[in-house]
């Protein structure tokens, strides 16, 4: 016997919508079973992770720092995946586009003016685009897989990071630890209260969701996107180049988390140091997928994400639980995500094999 799967009739735009809705409600009712085996209250628990993040002003500053990153890479990713191409490596453009701009703070401190972190956004830019297009040149030049080099592309960032900071990057006067200088005023994203940490990025972000939204639902090139995706055959009869929508989508997709990396350095870390990203680029794949791969999906999801990471680091002080725990939670929701969507989407089938002839 062999599974197989069928798509199940009817199956449609309520599934999609659903499945995420039955992932998060599966995802809580798995935490109260785990809370309740490590002997804590699992209300109490649940209050601490999910509720007490934004319970205050400071709160949901803090939330929105951590979703910012989040839904700008999530956005870029969902329109990868929606035309078929599978970026994994947003990390590794993450960190190069933080490189890129910061090594701009770096090398005009004091010196530097206003024309600073518009130069700063605009590297993080262009190095996590370049970077994103490594995979997708091999990938329509050699037919390499892209999912391959793009996850190992993202090592090879980490250690470039690790090498700058610890060698010609290093702060002359930072006691001998792998840091940069702190950026200057003028290589900071200005915040937009007092007394947290949001900053221009965020509204930079929601600029970003409706961009992508009008590009998605309005445009030709979203039209374009949709139906390589979905039906790339038919797409080539319809005159779309898929391999150029591929270098398109790659591209974006590396700017927009090389964006994400250079404004976490310069509107959050205010430095470059290595391990700065807690995982951004990974945790931005369980975002597209939540937020149905739709930007302003993404926006819920990364929101949702966010407060985990928060209720996470509250869970450490209050619970004394180990911060492994957030990862837990984020992976059993991916695990119901995939899950969901499948037996909402398809019908296992118990199917007799083929006697060998």
């Amino acid at each position: 016997m062999r599974l197989t799967l069928d798509r199940r009739d009817g199956a449609g735009m309520a599934g999609l919508f659903l499945s995420p809705l039955l992932a998060v409600a599966l995802t809580l009712a798995s935490s109260i079973v785990v809370f309740w085996l490590l002997g804590q209250d699992p209300w109490r628990a649940l209050n601490v992770y999910f509720l007490m993040p934004v319970s205050d002003f400071w709160g949901v500053q803090e939330v929105a720092v951590k979703a910012t990153p989040l839904v700008l890479i999530a956005v870029g990713l969902a329109l990868c995946f929606r035309s078929n191409n599978w970026n994994i490596g947003a990390e590794g453009q993450f960190l190069i586009g933080a490189i890129c701009g910061g090594g701009i703070a770096v090398w005009t401190q004091g010196w530097g003016g206003p024309w600073v972190l518009p130069l700063m956004l605009v590297a993080g830019m262009a190095g996590g685009a370049l970077y994103a297009l490594i995979p997708a040149v091999l990938k329509t030049r050699l037919r390499v897989n892209e999912i391959l080099v793009s996850l190992m592309l993202v090592y090879v960032a980490e250690l470039l990071l690790d090498w700058l900071v610890r060698g010609p990057w290093r702060d002359p006067f930072g006691f001998n630890m792998p840091q940069t200088i702190t950026f200057a005023p003028e290589a900071t994203l200005p915040l937009l209260f007092d007394g947290g940490r949001m900053n221009l990025g965020t509204v930079i972000t929601l600029v970003v969701v409706v961009v992508a939204t009008v590009v998605m639902a309005r445009t030709l090139k979203g039209f374009e996107i949709k139906l390589v995706g979905e039906a790339p055959r038919a797409a080539r009869f319809a005159g779309f180049d898929d391999k150029k929508l591929t270098l398109t989508v790659f591209a974006v997709s590396g700017a927009l988390a090389g964006l994400a990396g250079v404004m976490e350095a310069a509107g959050t870390v205010r430095q470059l140091l290595p391990g700065f990203s807690p995982g951004y680029g990974f945790t931005a794949i369980i975002v597209a997928f939540l937020g149905r791969l739709n930007p302003v999906g993404c926006l819920i999801a990364g929101v949702f994400i966010a407060i985990t990471f928060i209720g996470g680091e509250n869970a450490q002080i209050i619970l004394r639980l180990p911060r492994d725990m957030t990862l837990v939670f984020q992976g059993m929701l991916l695990f119901y995500i995939l899950a969901c969507d499948t037996l909402i989407l398809y019908r296992p089938r118990l199917v007799p094999r083929r006697a060998p002839a």
